[in-house]
């Protein structure tokens, strides 16, 4: 039997953990590598990520400053975490770092009807805050395809969008206020509960899309809106090739239509939701569009009559309406379960995120089937059509290291054609680490400089999430 050696050195403990032990109840910090390997990165293939000296799950803003402050005293990164579902790499962790999740945060501290807000921590899930809402006949409408389990803390922290935003917004249009906790470990308050107001700087609105890079949001005040009542109405489209769907995405907008819900699905995406769930859906065209106005009748069916004869006159081989409700959410459940079905073919998945504007959706599409044949890769596309966000996304067998180069060179070449036509790199999944490179390349130098004087000014030692967005 082998006997340890009792002389031998052990490791010394890390002062900032001993730190943090003292500050917080215990059950609040993780050290165990099992539990803490699982909270190193987020859900963005191949974004690298280092290795935590510790997880905090806090359950108050209290304990957020404590941690941030004590991490400052240290010179130490802390690297903000919600639920983990970011497609960039943005909550990946550093060598070092204590990687602070807020999922323990969540409570939803108060809906006011009057005035259509709701305070809530930022562990709240999305359609956990939706549900809230709604018994109150109010609507938070901001909603990524994440929202049974992505949080709103993140959602902020990424300007996330989702299905709605195409007529409603994105989360940052509806974000009032925010408690934060600043690089000091000092607690402040930005922005209003007011419907209006200017005083100073929108610093609220710069912590939105931030990635936690310039502050730690424990508290977000978001705007609401009545809850939809009139019963939607859903227009359906079939098409040959991916280029004549998003000619009809470009038709529809010219005409000045305004659809509440404006989705793309590729048929690699059908199959693969068949696949997974059996879902017995139409997957032999090339792209289906799927099209809903939420306006009161008789605006619904007159809008709905005006996307279809676009659908038409863009080549649909089939498009037609419907009103039956169960047929129409089975159909955004495919788009919403897009990305979790491919995961599901066992390949590694690469995300992309580019935003076009709509008249050149029809050329992007055209560009990406090019690249995936030029780099040998496939791409499987949906998107957020009616604002021109297009997610193609790259599969590769495990292992396969060249394939792994070829679609990374294929994630830059698309980068590079939504610049050539227009667009921006990242739509609402964040620069984080995959973008890094892209974002340089659209904003130039001296606005970059610009961005990380921002940094700087507010995070003087680098702590907070350091090398995620202006690297």
């Amino acid at each position: 039997m082998a006997v340890s050696d009792a002389s031998a050195p052990l490791a010394p403990p890390d002062p900032l953990v001993a730190d943090l032990f003292a500050a917080l109840p215990a059950d609040r910090i993780v050290t165990d590598a099992a539990v803490v390997d699982a909270y190193q990165h987020d859900e963005a293939e191949w974004a690298p990520y280092g290795r935590a000296a510790a997880l905090v799950r806090p359950r108050s803003t209290e304990e957020v400053a404590a941690v941030v402050a004590a991490c400052a005293r240290y010179g130490r990164p802390v690297v903000p975490r919600g639920a983990g579902t970011g497609l960039s790499g943005g909550a990946n962790a550093v060598d070092g770092c204590v990687v602070l999740s807020t999922e323990r945060m969540r409570e939803i501290l108060e809906i006011n009807a009057d005035e259509r807000l709701a305070v809530v921590q930022p562990g709240v899930v999305n359609n956990d805050l939706r549900a809230a809402v709604a018994e109150h006949g109010l609507w938070y409408p901001p909603d990524p395809a994440s929202s049974p389990w992505s949080t709103i803390g993140g959602n902020v922290a990424t300007n996330a969008g989702g299905l709605c935003c195409v007529k409603y917004g994105v989360t940052r249009d509806y974000v009032l206020a925010l408690e934060v906790v600043t690089a000091a470990g000092e607690v402040v308050r930005l922005g209003r509960r007011t419907a209006k107001g200017v005083a100073g700087y929108d610093l609220a609105g710069l912590m939105v899309g931030s990635e936690g890079t310039l502050g730690v949001i424990t508290e977000a005040t978001v705007r609401l809106r009545p809850l939809r009542t009139s019963p939607p109405r859903t227009v359906v489209g079939f098409f040959d090739d991916l280029a004549a769907a998003g000619d009809a995405v470009s038709r529809v907008t010219a005409r000045g239509l305004h659809p509440a819900a404006f989705e793309l699905i590729d048929r690699f995406c059908l199959q693969a939701v068949n696949k997974w769930k059996n879902a017995g859906l139409p997957d032999n065209a090339a792209a289906l569009l799927l099209a809903q106005t939420d306006l009161p009748e008789p605006g619904a069916l007159q809008e709905a009559e005006a996307i279809h004869a676009e659908f038409v006159a863009a080549g649909a081989r089939e498009a037609m309406l419907s009103t039956d409700p169960v047929e129409a959410e089975a159909l955004f459940d495919a788009r919403r379960l897009a990305y979790p079905a491919l995961e599901q073919l066992g390949q590694a998945m690469l995300t992309e995120d580019v935003c076009m504007p709509r008249g050149r959706l029809a050329e992007m599409l055209r560009r990406i089937e090019e690249i995936g044949a030029r780099h040998e890769t496939f791409i499987a596309t949906v998107a957020h059509a009616g604002d021109g966000n297009l997610h193609p996304l790259m599969l590769t067998p495990h292992g396969d290291e060249a394939a792994k180069q070829r679609a990374q060179a294929a994630f830059e070449d698309i980068i590079d054609a939504a610049l050539e036509l227009g667009g921006t790199v990242t739509g609402e999944h964040g620069v984080g680490l995959l973008k890094l490179a892209g974002m340089r390349r659209e904003l130039g130098p001296h606005v970059v400089a610009m961005q990380r004087a921002v940094k700087a000014a507010l995070d003087p030692q680098g702590i907070l999430n350091p090398g995620k967005v202006v690297g």
